[in-house]
């Protein structure tokens, strides 16, 4: 089993796919990397050589920003929005939506499941 960044990939996918389970790293960005570390496309984890292993691994280290690192950027980023007290830093700390989205239906995700209002009827 590959350690790369923190994460065990799975073993019996494509490189591209498996790496897309570190967190900070999608389709776009696994792509980018095979072909830097000259990866084919076909190839699965469980063929990778250690001197690849050890390439991916430098290579993301190197220029990208994943897992820990990432999370706590976002998470200072989210902290700094709700110190300031601006409009988006008040809907994360009430638990809205914060891209404009309605509130009036929806909005389940972000509020939780609906509580029933006291004497309320048709």
């Amino acid at each position: 089993m590959a350690r790369i960044a923190g994460v065990n990939i799975p073993t019996k996918k494509r490189v591209v796919i498996a790496l897309q389970s570190i967190f900070g790293i999608g389709p776009a960005k696994a792509g980018l990397i095979c072909s830097k570390v000259s990866i084919p496309s076909e190839r699965r984890v469980n063929e990778l050589t250690d001197d690849e292993v050890l390439k991916i691994r430098e290579t993301i280290d190197s220029e990208y920003r994943v897992e820990g690192d990432l999370r706590r950027d976002i998470a200072m980023n989210i902290k700094r929005l709700v110190d300031l007290g601006c409009y988006r830093g008040i809907r994360h700390r009430k638990g809205l939506p914060v891209h404009g989205q309605r509130t009036h239906t929806n909005a389940r995700t972000r509020k939780g499941k609906a509580k029933p209002i006291a004497g309320k009827k048709k």
